[in-house]
């Protein structure tokens, strides 16, 4: 029996490493409407809190956020650029950014089965350190899991905004324990033609 097992094995991985990731991408940037209704110029207002449950410990309340982003590496809140900042990886994750980008070397990764949804997977490197691997429920195309830096990110009430879907909340958890350690919601999402003024590139 292991005689068998093994190479089944062997053959899986190899498929994993080699199978074309292009149609997988596509069906993804589908789910939420397509390559051209991609995140550029946006708002977004939120509320988050950091703990163990769904709602904040007693006595303490939710933050609250106004930030307007602009892809692939701006974020502004108040009028302040961020700077360096692993949350904008995030946010190109979130709103499949990265999926676009030409710096992106895309591998498909075996599928996973997470909270009774089966999953494909992508694993994207080169525009982001370390790699970041991505799961899509096979049903509706649309992100439910992300794997990054000892996290992973569940994403779920997905809502849409100007032909787009997004995910409209998101819970972080921490790898080695599977305990959830943050819980985020976008309240708000506005696409921009251009940006605010005084908010230019430089």
């Amino acid at each position: 029996m292991l005689r068998l097992i093994l190479p089944l094995l062997l053959v899986t991985t190899t498929f994993a490493q080699t199978a074309d990731p292009a149609p997988l991408v596509e069906k993804a940037l589908t789910a939420i409407g397509g390559k051209e209704k991609l995140l550029k110029n946006f708002r977004i207002k939120e509320v988050f809190h950091f703990g163990s449950t769904p709602e904040p410990a007693e006595g303490k309340k939710r933050s609250t956020r106004e930030s307007i982003l602009s892809q692939p590496d701006k974020w502004w809140i108040n009028k302040k650029e961020r700077g360096t900042e692993p949350a904008k990886d995030d946010v190109r994750a979130w709103s499949l950014d990265l999926l676009v980008d030409e710096k992106s070397k895309i591998e498909v990764i075996p599928d996973l089965t997470d909270e009774g949804k089966n999953c494909f997977g992508l694993q994207v490197s080169g525009s982001v350190d370390p790699a970041m691997k991505f799961y899509f429920d096979k049903e509706t195309s649309l992100l439910h899991r992300l794997e990054w830096r000892g996290d992973f990110y569940r994403f779920s009430d997905w809502k849409e905004h100007d032909g787009l879907k997004f995910a409209s909340k998101t819970i972080i958890f921490k790898t080695k324990d599977n305990k959830p350690w943050f819980f985020h919601e976008v309240t708000e999402l506005e696409r921009l033609a251009n940006l605010p003024e005084g908010l230019a590139k430089p």
